[in-house]
């Protein structure tokens, strides 16, 4: 499987720089060259919508060349690491890289609580139970949004459609999101509309990506989109993005058939199942290392020591989040195969078809499609 490490030039960062440029906000990071040509002109509307595990590489086998989207593609870009939607959609609507937003997994070790909290959901790692009666993540990792900077510009309003924040829709009927960005677009103002939708990927990874369930949404989608460009008016750009890709697990390794590593860890793993990053007992870290090489082979991992990682840059450019660190990890395991590493057989993870996070190019390289009404006219 070909390896693809992410283009900190090319990622959902320069993607939000490239916006946030356009509306005259101040970026932290380079704008996206490809991108810029089209933010030349004057649009009323500019639209971007990601969607969730629409990487490029499922595109093109999924939907194939004739269809809406890949007719529209201008290129292809890297995801930031990890390829998973905690890291990717912060990165996008913060404009900022992992290393400094440190939203950098699905679940990350926050040192003031001593626990594993999953960041979106605010509960304990593979539990129901509430982290807190806060939301420790926000507080913990805050960030300035996209949204706020370009509303302080005065140039235009600032949308966020999601099922989870910003303005809601129902995320059982998909309708629901296109209608509002259409009702938006349609309201005489000048509007930046990001909206981000769950799918494919949740039907991946419930059903695989080569499965008719999988494929069906993303015809679905592709149909969708065309219909709601079919609805805009010519002054109006659409952006199409994804957060990652997606990879078929075949092997799932469980730590517990592991004891001997398992026993040399401080604390639970964080971050992915393709990603995975480790707490090692003090004076077990050669142990560890060695074990760990023993036992996985390098077809499967990639085992990096947290020092390789930061000299790698992995988590991206810029000034790294006061508690970077601390979330880190003695070790990293990226996926580099069809694998993945949970802790136990509890983990909830085990039952996913299909994942991501991984250095594969089927997970990390994602589609910039454009669609330019007034070139059209």
């Amino acid at each position: 499987m070909k390896t693809l490490f992410p283009d900190y030039n090319r990622c959902q960062v320069n993607i939000a720089n490239s916006i946030l440029k356009y509306y005259g906000a101040k970026t932290s990071h380079s704008s996206l060259k490809e991108l810029d040509k089209y933010l030349n002109k004057d649009y009323k509307n500019v639209v971007l919508i990601l969607y969730d595990g629409f990487g490029s590489k499922l595109i093109e086998n999924n939907l194939g060349k004739d269809s809406f989207l890949c007719k529209n593609k201008v290129d292809d870009l890297t995801a930031v690491f990890p390829a998973t939607t905690t890291a990717a959609t912060t990165s996008i609507i913060s404009g900022l890289t992992p290393i400094e937003h440190c939203w950098l997994g699905w679940n990350i070790y926050v040192k003031s609580l001593d626990k594993t909290v999953t960041m979106f959901k605010n509960v304990l790692k593979d539990t129901d139970t509430p982290a807190a009666d806060y939301n420790v993540t926000k507080r913990e990792f805050p960030y300035a949004t996209i949204f706020d900077q370009i509303n302080a510009t005065d140039h235009c309003q600032a949308h966020y459609l999601s099922p989870f924040d910003g303005t809601h829709y129902d995320t059982n009927n998909l309708d629901d999101m296109y209608d509002k960005i259409a009702n938006i677009c349609g309201n005489g103002e000048k509007n930046f509309v990001y909206a981000y939708c769950a799918e494919p990927d949740a039907t991946m990874h419930g059903y695989g990506t080569r499965s008719d369930q999988s494929i069906d949404m993303m015809r679905f989608l592709d149909d969708k989109t065309k219909e709601l460009c079919d609805r805009l008016g010519d002054d109006t750009l659409i952006i199409i993005t994804a957060d990652h890709g997606h990879m078929d697990i075949k092997k799932h390794f469980v730590l517990t058939d592991y004891p001997k590593l398992k026993n040399m860890l401080a604390r639970e793993t964080s971050l992915e199942t393709r990603a995975v990053n480790f707490f090692v007992k003090e004076g077990m870290i050669k142990a560890f290392q060695q074990e760990f090489k023993k036992q996985f082979s390098e077809d499967d991992f990639i085992l990096s020591t947290k020092r390789e990682v930061i000299d790698r840059r992995l988590f991206g450019d810029g000034t790294p989040n006061a508690k970077f660190d601390s979330c880190l990890g003695d070790f990293l395991a990226i996926a580099v195969s069809d694998a993945s590493i949970v802790d136990d057989y509890n983990a909830p993870s085990l039952g996913l078809k299909s994942h991501h996070a991984g250095l594969t190019e089927n997970e990390v390289l994602i589609p910039l499609i454009i669609i330019d009404k007034k070139s059209q006219t």
